[in-house]
């Protein structure tokens, strides 16, 4: 008779079952919860770096945009500078040529007097 248990001891060991059964499904539906708000977590850290990725992108297309822009207007004021410089060359150059030819009719004028 000793390998036999009581029916008391069965009820008890029965019971207590069911409350570790119900205290187990009780700590899976936590879990669950738990799993759940954690994949919400994942998926909106993905969409964040996906998002973060193409605004890198789009910066880094701005930026390559902004220094086309600079190459371009560093050429445009170069070639201002260059016109503007042109008219002053221009004008050098004519009063150059007229302060020759005005030494030029003086120094004529001179020798003219005279003589030679």
């Amino acid at each position: 008779m000793e390998d036999f248990i009581t029916r008391r001891e069965h009820q008890a060991f029965s019971e207590l079952m069911r409350s570790e059964n119900e205290r187990l499904k009780d700590e899976d539906e936590r879990q669950n919860k738990r799993l759940s708000a954690l994949e919400s977590a994942t998926q909106q850290i993905n969409a964040l770096a996906a998002s973060v990725e193409r605004l890198a992108t789009s910066v880094e297309n701005m930026t390559k945009e902004q220094l086309k822009i600079n190459k371009s207007i560093e050429k445009q004021g170069e070639r201002i500078g260059s016109l503007e410089s042109r008219d002053g060359d221009m004008w050098r150059k004519v009063t150059s040529h007229l302060l020759t030819v005005v030494i030029g009719i003086v120094v004529g004028y001179i020798f003219k007097q005279i003589g030679i």
